[in-house]
């Protein structure tokens, strides 16, 4: 096609960066290579052959680099905390679970959080004992809560007041004593899209500092004895790329925690400073490493504590995405190619793929951004401004909105979106009836499926007439 070749320093159009494992911005995981035929492999496995057996759209997974990161966050958390008073480290299992994800990271180290009933059944199938989780959520059901009094798990984080007598009074019934924790709203929000800044006043989380709710919440836990309070929790967004933000709200809590101190006789033994670590998606920056975030978490919490003249609390933390997320790659067929005329006098290449919204909806719910490569060949051919769209009735079903890719880009052909091991398989729909991918995790020893590839036959099992 003739039209506007991208200038390679152009953010908006440029080409994805090629994979680098010593590279701290790239956005792909450390087990993919270019190969000799100018394929991408992963774990030494050529993507083309991973696409004829196992078809496409399909999400991949490099199970050792999953590990490795979640390895990286608890080595870092016990190293900074080791002489305060220890830290733990929660997988956040929205971004994607499973029941050998969860087995992986727990054999890591880490503990979970779930956000639904469902979430803290996988986590229990998978063997992760149940002291080792945390249950979230802003609309907790009865159901839910009491699968977590009845499993034992390590913490409630309570979200409303509500809550708390709905909460106890279950715990009563029981006869148990639920561990919990309060959801805090600072007022600091950081991340991306407002929709995933998560502390700011007006949205659905938590229990406001400024108003008294979190105050009061702590009040109405310490009169209920079925509740033991452990402490206060806070997540202030993400996609989070700056560690300011972290240290304002590590204070701000730990202001709290001193007042209840002081008026209650209460010290709460435990501080959960959620996460929300950003991860590269084009190659543009690169993230903070689990050593920087551990110490400039340790250094606030330690800092803070001595002015307020109180003992440093345990800590927890979730990194959320930042573990899964660049661990993983969706990889797609691609169908139509089709040039299109800008207003300007320039010209787009619009390359349709076998997938889109449905599986990866992040780029039209946030505007995200994301990045494309060629996965069966290397091509010499001028990059030209591009957009990956799928194939959904929708004009906003963007995958990759502006990338750099060879002018013959051609149907048959393989592009690998990375970065998409977090929400991509977790927030996919069965939009216009497709079914949902699979998920590959791949070593150099196995490839296998660890969510099967959904049927036609399963989309419309549910269908009754």
């Amino acid at each position: 096609m003739s039209g506007p070749q991208v200038d390679p320093a152009s953010l908006q159009h440029r080409p994805a960066p090629e994979p680098d494992a010593t590279d701290p911005a790239t956005p792909w995981s450390a087990g993919i290579r270019r190969t000799a035929d100018g394929a991408l492999a992963l774990a030494g496995h050529d993507l083309p052959a991973l696409a004829e057996t196992h078809g496409t759209p399909v999400y991949l997974l490099d199970a050792d680099d999953v590990r490795a990161r979640a390895r990286a966050y608890v080595e870092a958390f016990n190293a900074a905390f080791a002489d305060l008073a220890g830290a733990d480290v929660y997988y956040a299992g929205k971004a994607f679970l499973s029941v050998a994800v969860a087995r992986w990271v727990h054999a890591e180290g880490m503990s979970i959080d779930v956000a639904s009933g469902v979430e803290l059944a996988t986590a229990l199938r998978a063997g992760v004992p149940a002291q080792r989780l945390a249950l979230h959520g802003n609309n907790k059901s009865d159901a839910e809560l009491t699968e977590a009094v009845t499993a034992g798990v390590g913490r409630v984080v309570i979200d409303s007041l509500a809550e708390i007598e709905r909460l106890a009074d279950l715990a009563a019934a029981h006869g148990r004593r639920v561990p919990v924790m309060v959801r805090v709203t600072t007022g600091v929000h950081a991340g991306g899209h407002d929709f995933i800044a998560t502390a700011h006043e007006d949205q659905k989380f938590g229990l406001s500092l400024r108003d008294g709710a979190a105050r009061e919440a702590v009040r109405r836990i310490l009169a209920r004895p079925e509740l033991e309070l452990r402490g206060l929790h806070s997540h202030i967004g993400s996609q989070i790329m700056d560690l300011a933000g972290f240290g304002v709200a590590a204070k701000a809590l730990l202001r709290l925690r001193a007042e209840v101190a002081d008026s209650d006789g209460v010290l709460m033994p435990e501080l959960d400073l959620g996460g929300g670590y950003g991860i590269s998606y084009i190659g543009e920056q690169a993230p903070p490493r689990p050593q920087e975030v551990a110490g400039a978490l340790a250094t606030a919490v330690n800092d803070a504590c001595a002015e307020l003249g109180t003992p440093v609390p345990h800590i927890s933390v979730e990194p959320g995405r930042s573990v899964i997320g660049p661990a993983g790659l969706t990889v797609y067929r691609v169908g139509t190619v089709k040039p299109v005329t800008l207003d300007d006098g320039g010209q787009r290449l619009y390359v349709s793929v076998d997938g889109g919204m449905s599986d990866n909806i992040r780029t039209a719910l946030y505007e995200a951004d994301y990045t494309a490569a060629l996965a069966n060949r290397r091509s010499q051919a001028p990059i030209v401004a591009s957009r990956v769209v799928g194939m959904h009735c929708e004009s906003g079903d963007i995958v990759v909105r502006d990338v750099g890719l060879p002018s013959d880009v051609r149907p048959g052909d393989l592009l690998a979106v990375p970065a998409t091991g977090a929400y991509g398989r977790a927030m996919a729909s069965n939009y216009n009836m497709l079914p949902r991918p699979g998920v590959l995790a791949v070593t150099e020893e196995e490839v296998r499926f660890i969510v099967r590839p959904e049927t036609p036959a399963d989309v419309m099992a549910l269908d009754l007439g």
